[in-house]
């Protein structure tokens, strides 16, 4: 796993704060971690942004199972949380959650906020502001142009294309980082 650090990246992980669907931190330290494809492809999609004068905002990556099973409690939709039975894309350190700013560092408009779990979060709606549509459409462009593929149900969502090669990461180490244990 590697640390994401990029001077067109701005780290701001919710699950390490209260602000996100659990109402509460599950993470005990902000540390953002993708495995060596995923990183790779995040600093393309980087590139792709600044030169465009954006900047991207990563609000989740590598997620620990512990982590997945917390948001899970919260909200057990399959729609917009992986059930961790299963494992989940980030379980795998092959997801990013994310959105763009400008070179201020405000947020671009999205039409909805991150961990919105309403059917607007959807990519391809039309009954949100044409300015967050047109957002939605550059942040999915600079993604996919860097090899992501992207979530139906989450604008912010966006993982490796087939992510089940992937294994699923719960070295004690990594966890540590995250969960403080």
């Amino acid at each position: 796993m590697l640390e994401i650090n990029h001077p067109s990246i701005d780290i701001d992980l919710r699950y390490a704060t209260p602000d996100n669907i659990t109402g509460r931190p599950i993470y005990a330290r902000a540390v953002a971690l993708l495995h060596p494809d995923a990183h790779a492809a995040l600093l393309r999609a980087a590139n792709l942004a600044e030169g465009q004068g954006l900047c991207l905002r990563i609000y989740d990556a590598y997620r620990p199972s512990a982590a997945q099973q917390r948001l899970w409690e919260a909200l057990a939709n399959p729609v917009f949380v992986a059930d961790p039975s299963r494992g989940s894309t980030h379980s795998r350190g092959v997801a990013v959650d994310l959105t763009l700013t400008d070179a201020t560092g405000e947020p671009l408009e999205m039409g909805t906020g991150f961990d919105a779990m309403v059917p607007q979060s959807y990519h391809a709606r039309t009954d949100i502001p044409v300015e967050a549509q047109r957002n939605r459409a550059v942040l999915l462009g600079i993604m996919t142009a860097a090899g992501w593929a992207h979530e139906p149900h989450e604008w912010w969502h966006y993982n490796l294309p087939d992510p089940l090669r992937y294994p699923l990461l719960d070295d004690v180490a990594t966890v540590a980082r995250l969960m403080g244990d």
